[in-house]
């Protein structure tokens, strides 16, 4: 019993590191992109491929050019065999791009096959692939931003949610 329990607490913390992953791009947070990766991982993108501190200079160049951006996590599969682990990680990410006309939608669909590795306790990334399923772009209609104009949006580094103390108001 305590062994199922052990595989459950790592499948746990597998699945934190891409939550981690995704909250890194979307606030182009460096420091939580480089918290989930061995400092010796290896990044194979196509468009980009070599180290972990490398993918993140280019990710974060890259994405800082978008007026938002949200990559949600879907199916995770995780295979733990002792100290390390594989991952199937099923994404769909949105990223909102200036163009000619004023802004497009482009969704990014695939998944993440992902070398994990526990050192010390702690597991993190040892390798990340990106693969593309499919993709779309189409113009931006927002309407939603012209109707709610008082609603309270997202943001990069000065994203709520790294103020916890604003969480705590009460009645």
């Amino acid at each position: 019993m305590e062994q199922a329990w052990q595989l459950l607490l790592d499948k746990q913390s597998l699945y934190e590191l891409s939550c981690k992953y995704m909250r890194g791009l979307d606030r182009l947070d460096a420091a939580s992109l480089q918290s989930v990766f061995w400092e010796d991982a290896y990044c194979e993108y196509g468009f980009m491929n070599g180290g972990a501190a490398a993918f993140i200079d280019f990710a974060l160049g890259a994405l800082s050019g978008h007026e938002s951006n949200q990559h949600m996590i879907g199916n995770t599969l995780f295979e733990v065999e002792g100290d390390e682990a594989f991952g199937e990680v099923y994404f769909h990410a949105y990223h909102k791009i200036k163009s000619e006309t004023g802004f497009d939608d482009l969704i990014v669909a695939g998944r993440y096959l992902d070398r994990y590795e526990c050192r010390g306790g702690e597991w993190k990334m040892a390798y990340r692939s990106e693969r593309v399923d499919w993709s779309r772009t189409t113009p931006s209609c927002d309407p939603y931003y012209q109707m709610m104009p008082d609603s309270l949006f997202g943001g990069r580094l000065d994203d709520a949610v790294y103020d916890r103390e604003a969480r705590r108001k009460r009645v």
